[in-house]
């Protein structure tokens, strides 16, 4: 049974009805109301392998790759979301990081398999010509994939990150160099003595807690953190990572040299193919010392070099406004 009409009214009321809407609106009063930020989350499969991907934010695509190797994109939150407020960000954890599928043939973890792994993104999401950045390994993946797919890349920004793995060992041997001797031979002895395999069961494939605390938290902090180091820092914590990708890739013998498969990144002769926008970043102070951002800079044509004040590797927690605007600003610059 059908009830009454909802547009059924006496003809009085319509006419009043009609009267009323024949006046001039009246403006509503403007309302200032909150910007809402929509998070996504997705997983592309990515030649079989699943990659997890959250975005935050509006504007052009700027996809973010992530260090370690077999870190996550955890750690650029919460400082690069005022990026969300110009740029969709889009990050990325690598094949076997994070929460993305991890393999039982660790040969699989490389970094050319994970610049298809970006590319498939890119594809899968639909977001055409993308900004990248990468920070630290991360780094490296963002200039592997400019050299296969410049033509995807309409800005480019590389933190705190290497060009050459030789370049970078050696720079390693000064860190050592430069530490208190006791330190020095306190991890020269536990390198020495293996760095795998000890302690109880659950604990055999990772370093043990003292070389963590010894590498991480006493030969590395200074080059980590300067102006801001984050007082929730664990050495230990940066042992939750994959295991097995960051020994196939880094290499067993320890935080002091990179033997893996990580020892053939030797791009220095061709960062000069890269021709588009790209803006270099780094600590004063970094573990992936700015001497090679400097070398990185005069190879790139036309890039530019921001070196952040009091900042170890972390530049984004040292300095999250100067870091934050360097990156806006560059993105959003005319001609660029």
């Amino acid at each position: 049974m059908r009830g009454p009409s909802r547009c059924s009214l006496p003809v009085g009321a319509a006419v009043l009805f009609l009267a009323l809407s024949a006046l001039p609106a009246t403006a509503a009063p403007p309302v200032n109301l909150p910007a809402v930020y929509p998070v996504q989350e997705q997983y592309v499969d990515a030649g079989g392998v699943l990659i997890y991907t959250v975005s935050i934010g509006r504007g052009a695509p700027l996809v973010i790759v992530h260090g370690g190797p077999g870190a996550s994109h955890d750690y650029f939150l919460p400082y690069l979301l005022p990026l969300a407020r110009h740029n969709r960000l889009v990050f990325i954890d690598e094949r076997g990081s994070g929460r993305s599928e991890k393999l039982e043939d660790v040969s699989k973890y490389t970094v050319e398999a994970m610049v298809e792994d970006v590319e498939a993104v890119r594809i899968a999401l639909g977001l055409g010509k993308i900004n990248l950045l990468g920070h630290s390994y991360g780094g490296v993946v963002a200039q592997a994939y400019a050299f296969a797919y410049q033509a995807n890349i309409a800005h480019l920004v590389l933190c705190s990150t290497f060009h050459s793995t030789k370049a970078m060992n050696e720079v390693f041997r000064a860190m050592k160099a430069k530490m208190p001797a006791e330190l020095r031979t306190r991890i020269e002895k536990m390198e020495a003595e293996g760095l795998y395999g000890h302690g109880k069961a659950y604990e055999r494939g990772r370093y043990t807690a003292d070389y963590m605390i010894a590498a991480w938290g006493e030969g590395y902090f200074p080059y980590l953190y300067q102006n801001r180091p984050d007082p929730n820092f664990d050495p230990a914590q940066m042992g939750n990572t994959a295991w097995d990708l960051y020994r196939e890739m880094w290499g067993s013998h320890g935080e002091y040299v990179i033997d893996g498969n990580l020892a053939s990144v030797e791009y220095a002769d061709r960062l000069a193919t890269i021709k588009v926008p790209t803006l270099i970043t780094v600590g004063d102070t970094d573990e992936c010392d700015p001497s090679l951002s400097r070398d990185m800079h005069a190879r790139i044509p036309s890039s530019k070099l921001v070196v952040l004040p009091k900042s170890g590797h972390m530049t984004f927690v040292d300095q999250p406004g100067m870091f934050n605007r360097a990156v806006d600003e560059f993105l959003t610059a005319p001609g660029t």
